[in-house]
């Protein structure tokens, strides 16, 4: 299989998650987060603020798509000058596919007023969406943009100093036009969003991570590749109370392997020190690979 087509291949996949994605983040808005008027930042959160303030003005209010697409629109020429084509790039296209998708949506209310459902479910979907989107190295503009084009002035600052007093300032202003209790759910909604976004990023399939202190290295270090079949590494270390050299192994295997792998050291070595701790991801043979990261082995 060529290089050419696996790059195609990756290109094209990329693209299919950001538009799930946008997808996916478009229904949290209009159908969850709208209805109940959970402001949750950014400039989807202006663009409710404004459908909601317009409707005395015009029947059902700014449509959310139009509202997001105009406040996008001189920011992204802003960046263009700024930054040039190279930055922007698929932060365009994705917040063009989310004023699309927008449009494209029906207006169903799915939670019919219940707040604590709105928070919760909506959080969870926006977060699963929003982690699609950056996994896919976009963003959906908003105020993650404007943030950008603030930090070269204020550097000082991190983008997401900036982000959190920009999307503050928009939460602040749902308070005032929705009240308390839709402004505390939107907080809950946020908190969750992060939460599942994280998540999605640093991946779901955990891992354990052992560090094996042991003099008996060798025959460790064989057992495990040849009945865990999984990697091992040596570490040069210095026991700093006795002064002697030691081979430290370390070994990630599956959360299923680590009973196994104590297992197996307190077989050979009882008195052997084992350290174990949690991994969130990891890319490599017998683990996960990604197209967007060189697979690795985990051994030497």
């Amino acid at each position: 299989m060529s290089d050419f087509y696996l790059k195609k291949r990756s290109f094209v996949f990329l693209y299919l998650v950001i538009i799930a994605g946008t997808g996916l983040l478009a229904f949290a808005i209009k159908c969850i987060f709208d209805p109940v008027g959970l402001v949750t930042g950014g400039f989807t959160g202006i663009a409710i603020l404004l459908k909601n303030l317009t409707d005395i003005f015009y029947k059902g209010g700014i449509p959310l798509w139009f509202a997001n697409l105009i406040l996008n629109i001189p920011f992204f020429l802003l960046a263009l000058k700024i930054k040039g084509k190279g930055f922007i790039g698929k932060t365009a296209f994705a917040t063009v596919l989310l004023s699309f998708w927008l449009y494209l949506i029906p207006e169903i209310d799915f939670v019919e007023g219940d707040y604590i459902l709105a928070s919760i479910f909506g959080g969870v979907l926006a977060g699963i969406a929003m982690g699609m989107i950056l996994w896919a190295d976009a963003t959906t503009g908003g105020t993650e943009m404007v943030a950008l084009l603030l930090q070269s002035k204020l550097r000082h600052y991190s983008v997401a100093q900036i982000m959190q007093v920009l999307d503050g300032m928009v939460v602040l202003a749902g308070l005032y036009v929705f009240g308390l209790r839709s402004s505390m759910y939107a907080i809950v909604a946020i908190f969750i969003a992060s939460k599942m976004t994280d998540t999605i990023l640093e991946g779901m399939k955990f891992s354990k991570a052992a560090y094996i202190i042991t003099d008996c290295y060798q025959e460790i270090a064989k057992l495990i590749m040849e009945e865990l079949e999984r990697g091992v590494t040596g570490l040069e270390a210095q026991g700093m109370y006795s002064g002697t050299r030691k081979c430290v192994l370390y070994c990630v295997v599956s959360k299923k392997e680590i009973v196994l792998l104590k297992d197996l050291v307190h077989r050979i070595d009882r008195n052997a020190f084992v350290v174990v701790g949690d991994v969130r991801e990891v890319l490599g043979e017998g683990f996960i690979f990604s197209d967007k990261v060189p697979a690795s082995n985990n051994s030497e």
